[in-house]
């Protein structure tokens, strides 16, 4: 990461090849590299920008020392954070008519990783993309999907309706393998028949598991995750990796294990070696959902991500948020808690006096602010890069149309999602725009940090021009402009022993009885579910402890 010792972190020309290398998975030549710098190639056409997390002001909190503040203000309570479960809990307590609350939020919107953007031509998403529909024991996110419209009523069966417009629309899913598009995800065409039935075999057991119980009938995986069972058959699994797990199973396919290390990518940042055997088949086997208009496999999605469901969600702070707003520092006394901020609009220190908190926030940032938070090394974030590109057209591939997610088999990245697939008009854009995503997981998650946060715009349209072009020949020739969005810790990694350990449980835990923590990372997993489960929870406990 950079930071204040800056020649520690400077990265050699040969540092950037190397790494350009891992990605690509193909050797980088100093005359391709001094190429991309010129932009005298064929990449040279293609503008765009860098973006990300406010990493520069976040690194503050380790850097500098901070005046005392010359502001202060009392409220009854403060949430510090401004992502998914920052704004549930404030959803919370405006449900229970509790207003006199602040928000703060580092960046200049809300939204954390469900963030989106815009441009000319689309909406389009800077992090999560989709949710499943959910399981129907999730009452509470059933509730928020009714109150956003995105619910539209319940069947004679008490089965909900989705609203059409929501549901991802046809074509939904094509992979590239053996030259051709075929559709859905799971590799088909041109596998071989004993390589089919591994992956049948391993699907069925999948399915197995997704309706298996413990002996505290409990559904062996299940979401919320802390829902799930705590019988020891299925726990034992967090001890072992996902591809452990195969081995073990005797799994063998090439095609298989590739479809099941892209998966295990694609929710965790992280593959097959890196990831419990428990957080893997969590991924197939804890989605349970039913809607009485659509298939339970299929999802809700919106050209702007999950960020539609920020819109609407951050309704209910909209008068409290404060945004480019760092804590820096809180500080619990016998019957309150101090939080110390500097705002960067004002230029001024600030420091609200609350009854009780939220911290909203990933665990790194937590013990930052907050030493006698129960932070563990245990925590590991996975780093990401997304990029949205607009061009004058996707090319036309042998096989199955442009869908929504398009993947190829064995490629670097998990391939891009088409934006615009939900777009409703008259007319459609003269231009389309493409979310590529790619896990920065070649090496380890602290080095990756560093160089995806050094690698200039250049390099990063080589990279993502080169693996589209894996796909669609000449590529190039059609993007107009790249937009690079890195998300150094993207979400926390669910390795070996970390979701039934003794650190994820810990960090649970409130501290002086009235600060709460509230974020994904609680569960060991990055998905909105549970950042709105631990959002509401935290609300509802805070409440508790004020008496409201």
């Amino acid at each position: 990461m950079s930071g204040g010792n800056t020649k520690s972190n400077a990265l050699t020309r040969k540092d950037f090849l190397r790494y350009m290398a891992l990605i690509a998975g193909a050797t980088i030549t100093a005359t391709e590299f001094t190429a991309c710098e010129s932009k005298k190639d064929r990449y040279g056409h293609i503008k765009g920008s860098m973006q990300g997390a406010s990493a520069k002001l976040g690194h503050q909190l380790r850097d500098s020392t901070f005046p005392e503040p010359t502001i202060i203000d009392h409220v009854e309570a403060v949430i510090i954070g401004g992502g998914v479960a920052g704004l549930s809990a404030a959803r919370i307590f405006q449900q229970h008519g509790f207003t006199n609350f602040q928000l703060l939020e580092l960046e200049q919107h809300v939204g954390g990783n469900s963030s989106y953007g815009q441009n000319d031509y689309s909406a389009y998403p800077l992090g999560a993309h989709y949710l499943p529909i959910p399981n129907p024991n999730n009452k509470a996110l059933l509730e928020l999907l009714a109150e956003a419209g995105i619910i539209t009523g319940y069947d004679a069966s008490g089965i909900p309706i989705y609203n059409e417009t929501d549901l991802c629309y046809d074509p939904e899913e094509r992979l590239f393998i053996n030259n051709r598009w075929q559709e859905g995800l799971v590799p088909n065409f041109g596998v071989s028949k004993p390589e089919l039935a591994d992956i049948t075999r391993f699907l069925a057991a999948m399915d197995t598991f997704r309706w298996a119980k413990g002996t505290d009938q409990r559904y062996a995986f299940d979401i919320p995750l802390l829902e799930s069972s705590s019988d020891e058959q299925f726990t034992r699994l967090d001890k072992i990796t996902m591809a452990q797990y195969l081995a073990d199973e005797k799994y063998t396919s090439k095609a298989l294990r590739w479809y099941v290390d892209y998966c295990c990518r694609d929710d965790y940042g992280a593959g097959i070696n890196e990831v419990s055997a428990w957080a893997g088949i969590h991924y197939f086997a804890s989605r349970k959902g039913k809607a009485a208009n659509a298939e339970s496999s299929h999802v809700l999605t919106w050209p702007e991500g999950n960020g539609y469901l920020v819109k609407h969600l951050k309704q209910y702070s909209a008068q409290q948020a404060n945004t480019q707003c760092l804590a820096y520092k809180i500080t619990p006394h016998e019957h309150e808690v101090w939080v110390d901020y500097y705002d960067v609009n004002t230029h001024t220190n600030k420091r609200i006096v609350a009854k009780a908190a939220i911290m909203a926030m990933p665990q790194f940032i937590a013990k930052r602010l907050l030493p006698a938070a129960q932070y563990d090394h245990a925590f590991v974030y996975s780093p990401w890069l997304v990029a949205n590109v607009t061009l004058s057209e996707v090319p036309m591939g042998s096989g199955y149309p442009l869908c929504w997610d398009n993947v190829a088999f064995e490629g670097k990245s998990l391939g891009y999602v088409n934006a615009q697939q939900q777009t409703v008009r008259v007319t459609m854009p003269e231009k389309q725009v493409i979310t590529y995503y790619l896990p920065l997981d070649q090496l380890s998650p602290v080095a990756s940090r560093k160089y995806a946060i050094n690698l200039p715009h250049a390099q990063w349209v080589k990279l993502i021009v080169d693996d589209l072009e894996t796909m669609h020949p000449n590529i190039h020739a059609n993007i107009e402009n790249i937009d690079t969005w890195v998300w150094g810790h993207g979400m926390v990694r669910p390795h070996p022993g970390f979701i039934s350990g003794e650190a994820v449980k810990a960090a649970r835990q409130p501290v002086h009885e009235r600060i709460f923590f509230a974020h994904s990372d609680l569960s060991g997993i990055s998905i909105f579910e549970e950042a709105f489960y631990h959002g509401n929870n935290a609300a509802r406990a805070l409440l508790a402890k004020l008496g409201k």
